[in-house]
């Protein structure tokens, strides 16, 4: 029980008060931050993926491309917050062929597919860019020397960042910017009745969201770090009392970044 960390337990002990520690069934970390990742990615899948079959199967009478992009948002928001079936509507819209390519192509519900006009190269690029971009915007949110999401306000400012990404970056190939968002959903159409087409479409694109956004997470991060965080420290010293603060209040912080960090990427 010692070692179970909590923000209860970081709350300062006054004199002559006693806090009960929290009781915790599970004392093993790496087992409870998997069931909380877990619940974090179906609830991110679950708005942002309902929100593409609305769409697709309503043919714009339940949305547009725009609300795809709302439904992603939204859903990290609040995969953040919590880590913190699929409809017989399906087989009425696609008479129940289920395929990957074509006019009434459903299996891009689901996962990541590239438009016709991107080539395998292009479309890494994409995705390279895509998810530096998201991690290059996370660590700025999460930096308290420079101007972070104001605390408690972080969930929603990193949905609005999954939104900004996907409105401007997109079109291309859907932004996956995150393998477990693209393979696990792509594993299942190819159960469900999609078949391996689900790999083989796309001059076989389903690698790209795997090996991509890692590369891009790694360069965003770095730039970011690179190009701002290494120079806090050349800033004229001012306020000293007021930055030694931010750092004590930077520990809760950290973790909400690790939890930001794993859900988007």
């Amino acid at each position: 029980m010692d070692s179970v960390q909590s923000v209860e337990l970081e709350v300062p002990q006054k004199k002559g008060v006693n806090i009960t520690k929290p009781r915790v069934w599970l004392k093993n970390e790496v087992v409870r931050v998997g069931l909380a990742e877990s619940l974090c990615t179906y609830v991110m899948m679950v708005f942002g993926l309902g929100s593409v079959a609305q769409v697709v199967t309503g043919q714009g009478a339940f949305g547009q491309y725009l609300s795809i992009n709302l439904g992603f948002g939204l859903g990290v928001a609040m995969g953040v917050h919590v880590g913190g079936t699929v409809s017989e509507a399906i087989h009425d819209y696609c008479g129940g062929n289920l395929t990957v390519t074509g006019v009434k192509a459903t299996a891009g519900i689901f996962a990541t597919y590239p438009a016709p006009y991107l080539s395998l190269l292009a479309g890494f690029i994409d995705q390279v860019i895509g998810t530096a971009m998201l991690l290059l915007c996370l660590m700025a949110l999460s930096d308290q020397k420079n101007k972070p999401a104001a605390m408690g306000s972080e969930p929603i400012a990193v949905g609005l960042l999954v939104l900004l990404i996907g409105i401007s970056l997109g079109s291309n190939s859907s932004y996956a910017i995150n393998p477990t968002r693209d393979i696990a959903p792509r594993v299942f159409t190819a159960i469900a009745g999609w078949g391996a087409d689900v790999f083989r479409s796309g001059n076989g694109w389903w690698w790209v969201p795997l090996v991509a956004p890692p590369i891009g997470g790694v360069l965003g991060g770095g730039l970011y770090k690179a190009l701002v965080e290494m120079h806090h420290q050349t800033l004229p010293e001012q306020g000293q009392g007021k930055n030694e603060k931010l750092e004590d209040e930077s520990i809760p912080l950290e973790k909400l970044k690790n939890i930001c960090a794993d859900v988007c990427v």
